[in-house]
């Protein structure tokens, strides 16, 4: 009897990410598929609970709405100022960046646009209110460490340092 996907498990899966028009935006390299702790939330929620019971080997096709993959859109891009941000930082579109405000809370967002007065910066993620239809293979499934439990995410061959 082969494995299936229930929580605690690390999980290693290829796969290709497509939007509605069936342009691929992500996909797994060959040799390179993702490993995650299934039930920590490594991965985006509706491809989670999609995956929960699918057996070793096995290929699915998911569609993950908004709400369940990177949210719907909230607010809108913004061109602050680029003396904001450190004279020597490394910028590039498409990078995470944390702010902090008044009472010291993160506020990620990303940078959409760059030029040399201004940043663009967008609070939503790139993929925010885009259906997600994914093509998954599970490559492998095993028993998570109790040290992978406690971290929240699969280590590789040798551990993980902290």
């Amino acid at each position: 009897m082969s494995s299936k996907i229930t929580a605690n498990k690390v999980v290693t899966l290829s796969y290709t990410l497509r939007d509605d028009e069936g342009e691929v935006i992500d996909q797994s390299s060959d040799g390179s598929p993702l490993l995650y702790l299934h039930g920590a939330r490594n991965i985006v929620p509706g491809l989670e609970e999609q995956l929960d019971g699918v057996a070793e080997g096995e290929s699915i096709k998911a569609t993950v709405s908004p709400e369940k993959g990177y949210g719907p859109r909230i607010g809108e891009a913004q061109e602050v100022p680029r003396n904001l941000f450190p004279a020597d930082a490394e910028l590039a579109a498409g990078m995470q960046v944390v702010a902090h405000d008044d009472q010291g809370r993160q506020i990620p967002f990303f940078i959409t646009g760059i030029t040399e007065d201004t940043i663009t910066v967008d609070p939503n993620h790139p993929l925010a209110g885009e259906t997600l239809h994914f093509e998954v293979t599970v490559e492998s499934l095993r028993d998570a460490s109790d040290e992978e439990i406690e971290h929240g995410h699969p280590h590789g061959p040798g551990g993980h340092p902290h």
